[in-house]
């Protein structure tokens, strides 16, 4: 880390880079690499790569008995979970969903050919408002697709009474939640599913993968004929289906993970709260909050830029950091009713989301994870705090939006 003084010495303006390597959002954890490695000779040695094989079966029941469900159905990816539960739960018609979450969300919805119906969020927990889903619910409506953003958990007992009052299915989006908690027990067992994601990107991997959890017994069977093709056995097949299953080398990695969650969970809490602190003070700019008497996996390190407060907005903080090589993320902009194709659809659909607008152009993503150096959190926060004491002459060098710079390197 090359220690940063005063204004001239970021990279923007002409000064070397604050890290050598580029800090990525998202690098995979590892885990125990000889673990891993045994586990790969063992499936190969097996001769038993896909169709449910030993690793399947064990990262399900680990994944069962750790979250405390009758029913946890790894998939493929958690995308093609969301398709399988979503089709498993007969939703056709409209689903309300947030608009301030990943992609996969709206177009899990749309790509069965269902109308996602875009909610606005509480603008402090980043989560559906269960008062505006309420007010969006049509004879159309089949359910509720909320998702637990940055593993924060939704207000889960309001949207259960809002689901059971008009007789809608609810499922949540679970990607970000794996290991969260929610009044003291784990997330996975609410609603009618939950849909977790151990893409490469999660604090916890399988590479790629996902999994469907619920305490739903015929609901549980109904995903398990889907997700592979219908089949009940050889040369039987009860329903329609496609191929959602999850391969042995892929769960080799999700078990492998597991056995490392704590030290995964311990590194994440110790930069979140290293942040937490270096930005206390800072007017403008704060982290988001985990409930601490909450069991928390601390993976998303979320900034929120105020940028009335804080003299310099997210845009130009994010080219800031950008040129140190800390490659944050601008999650979730500019929203999926911002994104095809739903604004061709709907073009006035932000007029309804203003709390979604809003925390759109304010949300950065820092790096986290074991593939941080120790110190770089400090040392991030460091460079936000010159960014921010030095805004106002930032963000006339920049250009007005703080996308474009007018400066001449050194």
């Amino acid at each position: 880390m090359r220690t940063k003084t005063c204004i001239q010495d970021l990279a923007i303006l002409g000064g070397p880079p604050a890290f050598d390597q580029p800090l990525h959002v998202g690098r995979p954890n590892i885990g125990d690499r000889a673990r891993l490695m045994q586990r790969l000779n063992d499936i190969l040695d097996r001769a038993w790569l896909s169709n449910h094989g030993t690793c399947v079966q064990e990262f399900e029941r680990r994944l069962k008995e750790l979250l405390g469900v009758r029913h946890c159905l790894v998939v493929c990816n958690a995308t093609v979970g969301l398709e399988i539960a979503l089709r498993a739960l007969d939703m056709h018609g409209e689903v309300i969903v947030p608009a301030f979450t990943a992609a996969a969300t709206a177009h899990a919805v749309n790509w069965l050919g269902m109308t996602p119906v875009f909610c606005d969020i509480d603008a402090q927990t980043h989560n559906l408002d269960p008062a505006c889903v309420e007010s969006l619910i049509t004879p159309r409506t089949s359910g509720i697709l909320a998702v637990h953003l940055w593993g924060r958990s939704c207000a889960v007992e309001a949207l259960a009474d809002i689901a059971q009052r008009h007789r809608l299915k609810l499922l949540f989006d679970a990607a970000h939640a794996l290991l969260c908690s929610h009044r003291g027990q784990y997330l996975g067992g609410f609603g009618h599913a939950e849909v977790f994601s151990f893409h490469a990107t999660k604090f916890c991997n399988s590479l790629e993968g996902g999994a469907i959890a619920t305490n739903d017994d015929a609901l549980a069977q109904r995903i398990t004929l889907m997700r592979t093709f219908g089949f009940s056995g050889p040369d039987v097949v009860l329903s329609a289906g496609i191929n959602g299953k999850l391969n042995e080398f892929a769960a080799a990695m999700g078990l492998t993970s597991l056995e490392s969650a704590d030290q995964f969970i311990a590194v994440n809490r110790r930069h979140w709260q290293c942040a937490v602190a270096s930005l206390a003070d800072l007017p403008g700019v704060s982290m988001i909050s985990y409930d601490t008497a909450e069991r928390n996996n601390y993976h998303y390190l979320v900034l929120q830029v105020d940028a009335a407060q804080a003299g310099i907005n997210r845009d130009a903080l994010l080219a800031v950091l950008t040129a140190e090589n800390v490659l944050a993320r601008r999650h979730f902009y500019p929203g999926c009713h911002r994104w095809e194709p739903y604004v061709t659809a709907d073009p006035q659909a932000y007029r309804r989301l203003p709390n979604t607008e809003k925390v759109a152009a304010q949300v950065l993503q820092l790096p986290n994870g074991t593939g941080i150096p120790p110190d770089a959190i400090q040392d991030i926060c460091a460079v936000i705090r010159l960014a921010a004491a030095n805004g106002g002459e930032l963000m006339g060098r920049l250009g007005g939006d703080g996308r474009n710079p007018r400066v001449n390197p050194r």
